[in-house]
């Protein structure tokens, strides 16, 4: 009889190790996305009451991701989530109804920086610039700030914000342990090359799932660009240009 209650005992420790471990195995699964609807859910979860347009699965640098597409009121939302683990690796939305306004005044690079930095503390602003799109005058600013890089677009002529997204860099985005020389570091390395130059362009990409730092400077009349490896700081491209 003792026997066989400390066999029962022991069926039961077993049986609650076994569930332990199965539970704590369902919650690791949990934490990634296994199939649209999750993937869905979770979009609304950032977005709620908006309606999702959209999922898509896709392959980014070896990993399989899901791109999801809403609409709320006048704004379309984009975000890209991780499976593995739901990791949100990009967000976005932009305005979808905007009026021209092109009897204002433009509002000038120095007030959208200003706006820019409001909006992203502790940002820095690598770069700006003007375009126009579908008959409306815009600023482009890109930024970094932590492990984000931002892409802002603002009104010209009112200073409005009708675009906003982000994307984790590089290493952010895959747990890279090897850092990141940062973007004032690059700039440096692009100004010993070229002694006595000015940095005219400082851009973050991801080339073939590599972080780079795109960087160009000028001196007299030749422009410089280098593409610098973000991680190693070693300098992968480089070209010269005439002026005009």
């Amino acid at each position: 009889m003792a026997t066989r209650k400390k066999l029962t005992a022991a069926l039961l420790t077993a049986g609650i190790i076994a569930t332990g471990g199965l539970a704590a195995a369902n919650s690791v699964a949990a934490a990634g996305i296994s199939g649209a609807n999750q993937a869905r859910e979770k979009a609304l979860q950032k977005v709620p009451n908006a309606v999702v347009t959209d999922v898509d699965l896709e392959r980014e640098n070896g990993e399989q991701v899901y791109e999801v597409t809403l609409v709320k009121g006048t704004k379309k939302y984009e975000m890209t989530l991780r499976a593995s683990d739901g990791k949100t690796l990009e967000y976005g939305w932009e305005k979808t109804a905007v009026a021209a306004n092109r009897s204002r005044s433009l509002i000038g690079t120095e007030k959208c920086r200003q706006l820019a930095l409001n909006k992203v503390k502790n940002g820095t602003i690598t770069a700006i610039s003007q375009k126009t799109d579908d008959g409306i005058d815009l600023y482009k600013v890109k930024m970094t700030a932590g492990k984000k890089r931002y892409t802002l677009e603002y009104h010209a002529r009112t200073g409005a914000l009708i675009e906003c997204k982000w994307k984790l860099t590089a290493a952010s985005a895959t747990g890279s342990q090897n850092g990141d020389i940062g973007m004032e570091k690059a700039k440096q390395i692009a100004l010993k090359e070229v002694p006595g130059a000015q940095v005219y362009k400082a851009e973050y990409d991801v080339d073939d799932g590599i972080g780079v730092y795109e960087i160009e400077v000028v001196k007299g009349n030749y422009e410089y660009e280098f593409k610098i490896e973000a991680n190693s700081g070693t300098i992968l491209e480089r070209g010269k240009d005439f002026r005009d």
